[in-house]
Formats: structure tokens, sequence, C-alpha cells
């Protein structure tokens, strides 16, 4: 069950049919609202009222009444009260004066500023006895207006019944005036003598009392009586229409706790399940309406919660019939927008995707940009125009500016600082001093930009000192190696001048066969290095059976491997592995190799050959044991006229390992050799070749 569940839980349909059960309950829930709101003129406060004397609706019908009552009794009592002035308070008239004084400051001539506020005033007071006489009509007016408004609003009262005195002024709709007389009604209120009479007993427990007592505390209770009485028809009509709005407001409140608990369970799940297509999936999938800023969608929910109120109000009188066609579109759009801002809630771009941020990260950074991309002045410019608006914006943090900017500044002094000690030091010709300054911009470029120089010239420096190295070795190696010969080839023809004897005469002449030889085999060495590293040798590739070019290489030099007795061993793959490369330039390679084991690897030693495929090239691995130490680096070995023995008593120019490095790189491949102790490695990469799929 619980693997089908999950087989429907993200389908497009299930979302669907989700959906419209959250639009009709969201629905539903706003039509409970309208129904006891609007229709019913109720509240959901009704359903929780256990009597109509307990309820909000039983204090309304008094709270207006007692609150006009008491600004009556407390402040206007009468016309001739409000004429004389009584009403205004000391206040409020200090206010009035201090606002014509200021205008007689601004604006009068008579006005001087060296003279005492008091006299001022009195000169004030003079000239402005108009202005002060009509602000004071205006005052009287204003408060005799509101006074008979009050008073035309206590005649429209005939229910309740009401008889108010402070034993001067007396306000009621009656003629009933003592107590007992509203006694005898089946409801009614005394407020007498700091006493709060009340009936029935429930009106005692009505939690919204307060809403009346608190218009009365502020009165005289020595002198002041409030007599208020319903009448058994009136009550007879208000208790049948709470009951009423009881019913009604219970009925929907039950809808309305259904509507929703259905709305948070289907909520709930759409927010759970979208913008994915199953529980393992990881990515969150965005559409057309996810590319609205989320402060836009915001804005617009909040945009149409007035906006639904505002058309359900205008559509009061038919309600029935306009409640749907508006409530569900604006039910869609706000669900759609909601969905949508809870999407990027849990891909964490809440914040970000946001019209306001977008708005401040293009500014900061377009500001960074040419910041520190521009030159100084730009960025002068920058700092110029920038700081004064900062400041303006930000005036009440004036203090905060200021230390930001000497922070600023201090920072940049010690930057320049370093850069101009570090190029002194550099300039005396330290070029392994690295000038240290942190951050990205104007400076810390300069800084790595000369870092960067400081570190070319010092490997210039040190190519140019191991050229010079090599090229003083070459011409002592080449010297020497030449000379020994030709020394010998001097010698000899000059015993020869003289020699008589014929069996000494033919002595001396192999000994020149075999010197003149060995300077023919160095100067070939000599040109063919040179060829070699200038890479002016033509290259015909083709395709070449690795294994077979080997081996038959090997079964030339078979008398060579027998007189040392070493025993080669070679691995390969089973499949035919064919390379790109051009065939004789290859063998010169190996033979080179091969050459380079002849002369230094021990007898009677194993020999290892492997060939591994590595996909789109081919790696051919040499490893011998050499007969002496090899107390010299691989880089070395790799230099012209070096030899594995540094006494130099072996056959050979030095050059054969240097010929087979740029020989193989000739072929676009490498070469590489590495000393392990007394093992010698040399590793080749060429690459594989590429069958056509014609």
């Amino acid at each position: 069950m619980d693997i089908k569940l999950k087989k429907y839980s993200h389908l497009f349909i299930t979302k669907v049919v989700v959906f419209i059960i959250a639009i009709i309950c969201l629905t539903g829930a706003m039509k409970a609202v309208v129904e006891v709101e609007i229709e019913n003129d109720a509240e959901f406060s009704n359903a929780v009222e256990d009597h109509y004397f307990q309820s909000w609706s039983y204090i309304q019908e008094s709270e207006k009444l007692v609150r006009n009552l008491t600004i009556l009794i407390d402040d206007y009592k009468n016309e001739e009260h409000i004429l004389s002035g009584g009403t205004i308070g000391e206040g409020e008239w200090r206010r009035v004066e201090e606002n014509l004084f200021s205008d007689f400051k601004f604006h009068s001539k008579s006005y001087n500023p060296e003279l005492t506020k008091e006299k001022n005033y009195e000169m004030f007071k003079q000239q402005y006895v108009d202005e002060i006489s009509q602000a004071k009509e205006k005052m009287i007016k204003d408060d005799l207006k509101e006074y008979h408004l009050l008073m035309q609003n206590l005649e429209e009262y005939e229910v309740p019944l009401f008889y108010a005195n402070d034993g001067t002024n007396v306000f009621t709709n009656t003629t009933l005036t003592e107590k007992r007389q509203f006694e005898t009604y089946p409801s009614y209120m005394i407020f007498e003598d700091y006493k709060q009479e009340m009936f029935p007993k429930e009106t005692k427990e009505n939690e919204y009392l307060y809403r009346l007592t608190q218009h009365l505390d502020g009165l005289d209770p020595e002198k002041t009586v409030v007599y208020v009485a319903f009448t058994e028809e009136f009550l007879d009509f208000k208790t049948k229409e709470w009951q009423e709005n009881k019913t009604i407001a219970t009925k929907n409140l039950y809808k309305l706790i259904g509507f929703l608990v259905g709305f948070i369970f289907s909520f709930s799940y759409l927010v759970l399940v979208i913008g994915r297509k199953s529980f393992k999936d990881q990515e969150l999938h965005f559409h057309a309406i996810d590319k609205l800023y989320n402060d836009i969608k915001i804005g617009i929910c909040i945009f149409i919660i007035p906006l639904w109120v505002l058309l359900v109000d205008e559509a009061s009188e038919n309600i029935d019939i306009f409640l749907l066609p508006i409530t569900v579109p604006i039910a869609i759009v706000g669900l759609v927008l909601l969905l949508s801002l809870m999407k990027h809630f849990k891909n964490k771009t809440f914040f970000k995707h946001t019209l306001i941020f977008d708005l401040i990260y293009k500014l900061v950074t377009f500001v960074g940009n040419v910041y520190r991309s521009g030159s100084i002045g730009v960025k002068t410019v920058l700092i110029v125009i920038g700081y004064p608006i900062l400041v303006a914006l930000t005036f009440f943090m004036f203090p905060v500016t200021i230390g930001i900017a000497a922070w600023f500044a201090y920072k940049k002094i010690k930057s320049f600082k370093a850069l101009h000690e570090g190029v002194e030091t550099i300039k005396d010709g330290n070029l392994h001093h690295r000038i240290e300054v942190s951050g990205k911009g104007e400076f810390g470029r300069l800084a790595s930009n000369i870092n960067s120089i400081t570190d070319g010239l010092k490997k210039a420096v040190d190519s140019e000192l191991k050229s010079e190295r090599l090229k003083t070795e070459l011409f002592t190696n080449v010297s020497h190696d030449i000379r020994t010969p030709l020394t010998s080839i001097i010698t000899y023809v000059d015993l020869l001048k003289n020699e008589k004897d014929s069996s000494k005469t033919e002595e001396y002449i192999e000994v020149l066969d075999q010197k003149s030889k060995r300077l023919k085999i160095l100067t070939d060495d000599l040109f063919e290095a040179a060829k070699a590293s200038s890479g002016n040798i033509p290259v015909t590739y083709e395709k070449i059976d690795i294994v077979s070019l080997i081996t038959q290489g090997l079964g030339e030099v078979n008398d060579k491997i027998q007189t040392m007795d070493l025993e080669f061993k070679m691995n390969y793959p089973k499949d035919k592995l064919y390379i790109t490369a051009d065939g004789k330039l290859l063998w010169r390679s190996i033979e080179n190799l091969l050459s380079n084991i002849f002369k230094y690897a021990a007898d009677g030693s194993r020999v290892y050959i492997d060939i591994e495929d590595l996909g789109n090239e081919m790696l051919l691995t040499f490893k011998n044991i050499s007969a002496t130490e090899l107390n010299i680096s691989a880089d070395e070995l790799m230099e012209r006229f070096k030899r594995g023995d540094e006494s130099r008593t072996s056959q050979g120019s030095g050059l054969g390992l240097s010929i087979a490095k740029n020989l193989i790189e000739i072929q676009k491949g490498r070469f590489n050799i590495h000393v392990d102790g007394d093992l010698f490695k040399a590793s080749i990469h060429l690459p594989k070749y590429k069958f056509s799929n014609k």
C-alpha cells in the first residue's frame, strides 16, 4: 500500500486534484465567514455565548448611549457652559496661543528678538486680539456643534430608556426619574452612589461589561446618577435575533473548522510535493510563475485580500450570486502564488529571488566592477560622489561612517606602504621577496602582478644559469670525448710515418681504424642530437604493431643479449595493439634505450618490457638493474653528454637518452625516466592508432 502511495503521490493529476480540494476548502471557509459576518450581521463569538445577557450584542445596545451620556455630563453639560468657554481646556488653549505666537514671531514686524519673551508676549496679545478672539469663538462653535449632535443622537433612542443627572443637567428620553421605576423592567442598569446594580444577574458575568463601566469611571459618583432599562418587547425581539445568529454562527463555525482542517492538510501536501517528481527527487523544478519576483508575489497576495473584501462588500445585496465568482479566482491566484513562495523557500532562494535583492545586488556588483576595473581616477570619483550620499543616507550613524572611512583609508595606506617597501627590496636584487597585500582591489592585483614578474625573472635567471652550465659542460665533454680519439689518431699517424716493421704497421692501422670510427660515432651523435632538438626531422606517421616491432628488434640484438646473459621479460595485452608513429624514428629511440641497457645493465640480470593500453594512448616501459650505483638524478641523466658512470670509462657519447626523448616528442609522445636506487626505468607514451568507421 505504501509503495502505491509513493507511486501516485507526485503525479501531476494527483497534485491537480489536491489543489482543487484546497481551493474548495478555502472557498468554503471564506463563504462561512461571509455568511456569518455579512449576510446575517452576526459574529462567530455568538456560537460560544450561553445567554443573550452575556453576549456582545447586549452590551452594544447601550455602549454607545452610555458613552454619549458620559461626554455630555463630563464635558459639555449645557449650552451656557459651552458658550462661557467651560469646555476649552487649559492645555488645549495653551497650544492654540503658542501657534498664534509662532505666527506673530515669524510674520509680524513688531516682534523684537532683543526683547524678553514676556515683553514680546504682551505685544502679541495686544496686536493679535482679533485672532485670539476668533480662535476662541471657533473652538466654542465646534464644541457647540458637537453638543447638539450628541443631543440629536439621544433623541433618536426609544429603547433603552435612560435617565442621567449630574445634579444640574438632566438627559433623558422618558418621564421616569426614580430608581425604583427603572427596577420594574426585566433588564436594567443602575449607576449611583459608587454602586453598579444590574439585572438579570447574567449581565454581571458578561465579559464585555467593562466597555460600559470604563466610560462611567471618570464621573463624579456623588452627584451623578445613570439609569438604563430595556422593555420586555425589545428584549424578546433582540433575544430571538441573537438566538438565530447563534444558530447560524454555530453551524458556520463547524463548517469553518472543517474547511480549515481540509485546507491545512491539502496545503501541507502541496507544499511537500511541489516542485518535485518523487520523494527521491532532490532537484526543484520551476515554472513560468516562479520567475516572478517573490516580493511582487507577496504584494499581489496582500493586495487581493482587501480587493476580495471590497468586492464582497459591494456585492453584499446579491452575495449568494456573486460570492463564488468573486472568491474562486482570487483563491486560485492566492494559492498559486503562495505555493510558488513555498517552492522558493524550500530552494533557499526566498530572499535572493526578490526584486529588492536583485536591484541591490546589481547595484553593488556594478559599483564593485567599476571600482575594481576602473582606474584610480574612477575610484576617486566614486568615493567622492558615493561617500556624501552614504553620509546623507546614514546621517544618524555619522560616527560609524567616519570610522569605516578611516579604517578603509588606513588599509589602503598600509597596502601602498607594503607595495613601496616590496618594490625597493626587489629593486635591490632580492628576487625571492614576496609582496603580501590582502584583498582583491587595485593594490592587491598590483602586488600579485609584481610577484608574478618577480617569479618570471627568477625563472628566467635560473633557466639562464642552467643553460650556461649546460653549455660549459657541453663544451667540456665534447672537447674531452673528441680529443681522446683525435689525440690517439695523431699519435699513431706519427708512429706510422717512422715505423718500418710491417707487423706493427698493421697494428697501428687497426688502432687508427678504431679511433676514427669512434670519432665518427661522436660526430654523428652530436649532429643527430642537434637535429632532434631542433625538430627539423621529417616524420612519416603510419600504423605500427608495437609488439611486433619490439620482438623483431630484440631478435636483431640477440647476440648482445646472449653475450651479457640478459633475460628479457615482455608483458603485453593479448589483443593486437597498434600505435600511430614513424617506424624508423621510433625504433631509433628504442634502439638508444636498448644500447643504454647493454652499456650499463648488470650481467645476468633481468630486463622488463611492459606494454599497457591506456585507452587513447599506449605506455611502453623499460626497466633494468644498473651494474654500477646510479649516483645521479633522472634530470641530470636527461642532459646531453651525461652518463651513468661519472668516470666516463664506458663507450658512448652520453647523447642517447636526450636523442630518444626528442625523437619521441617529435612523434607527439612523451618520454620520462625514473631512477630508484639501482633501478632504471624509462617510460614512453604514444598515441594509439584510430581505426576509421568506413
